[in-house]
């Protein structure tokens, strides 16, 4: 059979229904990512505007753009919307579009499951922003303390919005890391060993273990406390026995892995981007390798650092001082590793190179501010002032969204087909590097100068106003940079030159495939002999016979998770309108437990129960065929 005729055969199996119905039934993971991608970055420019507001009320001392009130819903809606429904989704976008392509797969290991979590996380985002639309948004900050939170002190649903939001939130991303897992574990292409995976996929595996082992500590939190304010337990109401520490506990034990996870796959960007520009494969990979996963081990044994003025035992805050100490070893094993390979190298200079090599110098900013908070005496010192909204931005925005923009000028012409002008690419990047520094490198200095954090205005004459005002400044040359990408990317959409199939010579199966990749990936499943598949003698079609076609259904293979040995051959399953049924049932359930329409929620859980029932039901079709032992030999 001819190329062109296994083409049309793949495209037949592989394409979804058009319509309306294709759009919702879809379980094209390549589809699936870019809606990820779209709804993550259009929430992060929601609350980017959100801070803007917030910086005009904090550009002069004493003005009332906001009242306390308002001020503490924008830094409320703003800190939730940053830190969990824009920095990790936005990271899970590139990995659902990305992943299966990198490893020879054609789609993620569970499919319908992806569609499932995308339609959960979407739901969660409007069921966050209903509160402001009805007046009453969270207003106790991402981290919602307890007992701010109850209800005598947070009358009305914003905190029930915050709470059911936030778990409706973790069932999207527990399922979405389960699915990383078996994919990356059981899903890569033949002769991809554990020790020939791209690093992005150790740090999207040890992310996904991360999720399974700490968002459960979140989840506790939020239930005790929707129980402690709907329906009278204590869990932390101290008048009648409860303990508001017991939150912070729960909580941190959950936030400080979270900030690895929002982190790691960010820096996994950067390390695949600067070998591929740097023009020879990465220094140290093994090392890198380790260092990701140690981070998310020792990432677990840090997070009382955030509580070290509390009052606890001095060993206690010198083991988790200690363990703060360790935790940024491994990130300079990775700084290193990316320097050396620049220097050992011979770059390019890209939009995507500029943006990895951006990334490298605010996070070693963020890097060494970190350190100073995690020695006890200066945490003290520095603890709820501004020194610390100066790290936490510089951590979470300079390593997080430097690195997306780079991952965006690097996968974009992949995704979209269309290249992006370098010129209006660079004139963004340094007008975004530019503005980040000026608006926030000054939070340094104003918490050094005793600025207090969570404040909505100040008096004059105590020496902040020049500081706020540059830091204003700063935010809007930010969000202007960010304008100009989105605007160059409009401007490619329409009048962009072809990208073609490996438009900067990349190294990665996800660059053999087509720009947009076709609905099957890649014709051939391909055979891995090394780390860097394109950059060796790669032919995807030496297979005369075409045995790695698979085109008798929608197949993809199953291979051992050490060595990537093939062993089975999985079917994929069609579009199906079950995950948006499920995800609206599951949101009909919270969203009547805000309102307390018990009976509706009992309805919408045992709705959800049946289809569950349906999701799973055995089906005619063997999902697995397993090889004969002539085909594994």
């Amino acid at each position: 059979m001819s190329e062109a005729a296994l083409e049309q055969r793949l495209t037949e199996l592989w394409e979804g229904k058009k319509g309306l119905y294709g759009f919702l039934a879809t379980v094209d993971h390549k589809k699936l990512g870019i809606r990820y991608l779209v709804t993550a970055f259009t929430l992060m420019l929601i609350g980017g505007v959100e801070a803007l507001v917030m910086r005009i009320q904090l550009a002069e001392p004493s003005l009332r753009v906001l009242s306390p009130e308002a001020y503490n819903q924008f830094f409320s809606m703003h800190g939730i919307t940053m830190v969990w429904w824009y920095a990790s989704p936005i990271l899970s976008g590139f990995g659902i579009f990305i992943i299966p392509l990198m490893i020879g797969a054609r789609d993620l290991a569970f499919p319908r499951l992806n569609a499932f979590t995308y339609w959960t996380y979407l739901l969660s985002a409007i069921l966050l922003y209903i509160a402001p639309l009805m007046g009453q948004a969270p207003h106790a900050g991402w981290f919602a303390y307890a007992p701010y939170t109850l209800t005598k002190y947070s009358p009305g649903m914003g905190m029930d919005y915050y709470v059911v939001s936030l778990i409706l939130l973790t069932i999207s991303t527990t399922a979405n890391a389960i699915n990383f897992i078996i994919t990356i574990l059981r899903m890569r292409a033949p002769g991809m060993a554990i020790s020939r995976m791209p690093l992005f996929l150790y740090s999207s595996l040890t992310v996904s273990v991360v999720v399974l082992f700490s968002l459960p500590s979140l989840s506790a939190a939020l239930i005790f406390l929707e129980l402690d304010r709907r329906y009278g337990t204590h869990f932390y109401a101290v008048a009648d026995g409860g303990s508001t520490f017991l939150w912070q506990q729960l909580f941190w034990f959950f936030g400080h892995p979270w900030v690895y996870v929002i982190f790691l796959p960010a820096t996994a960007i950067v390390s695949m981007i600067i070998p591929v520009f740097s023009r020879r494969p990465i220094v140290g990979y093994t090392y890198v390798a380790a260092a990701t996963m140690l981070t998310g081990l020792v990432g677990f044994s840090v997070w009382l650092h955030h509580m070290f003025t509390v009052g606890m035992s001095n060993i206690a805050m010198s083991l988790f001082s200690a363990g703060s100490m360790t935790v940024s070893i491994f990130t300079t094993i990775q700084v290193f590793a990316w320097v050396a390979t620049i220097w050992k190298g011979r770059p390019v200079a890209t939009t995507a190179m500029y943006y990895a090599v951006g990334t490298i110098v605010l996070l070693v900013i963020g890097g060494l501010s970190g350190v100073f908070t995690g020695i006890i005496p200066v945490d003290w010192q520095a603890h709820n002032t501004y020194f610390v909204v100066a790290h936490i931005h510089y951590v979470l925005i300079g390593s997080n969204l430097f690195p997306v923009m780079a991952g965006f000028y690097y996968w974009g012409p992949k995704m979209t087909g269309k290249m992006m002008s370098e010129r209006l690419g660079k004139w963004s990047f340094w007008i975004m590097f530019i503005g980040f520094n000026v608006g926030f490198f000054p939070m340094h200095i104003l918490g050094l100068l005793g600025m207090p954090r969570r404040i909505f205005t100040y008096q004059a004459g105590l020496g902040f106003a020049g500081m706020n005002m540059l830091v204003t400044v700063g935010a809007f040359v930010l969000g202007f940079g960010v304008l100009l990408s989105i605007l160059n990317l409009l401007i490619s959409l329409r009048c962009g030159e072809e990208a073609g199939r490996n438009p900067w010579n990349s190294d990665g199966l996800e660059w053999e495939s087509d720009s947009p990749p076709p609905p099957y990936g890649s014709v051939h499943i391909p055979v891995v002999v090394s780390r860097n598949p394109l950059w060796d003698d790669f032919d995807e079609e030496e297979d005369p016979e075409n045995e790695r076609v698979l085109d008798g259904g929608r197949w993809t293979p199953i291979t051992s998770w050490l060595d990537a040995e093939p062993l089975a051959i999985a079917t994929i399953p069609e579009d199906s309108l079950m995950p948006l049924w499920a995800a609206l049932a599951v949101y009909g359930f919270f969203q009547a437990m805000v309102v307390q329409l018990i009976w509706v929620a009992a309805g919408m859980l045992v709705a959800t129960l049946l289809f569950g029932i349906w999701w799973m039901w055995p089906r005619t079709k063997e999902e697995i065929v397993p090889k004969t032992e002539e085909e594994a030999a």
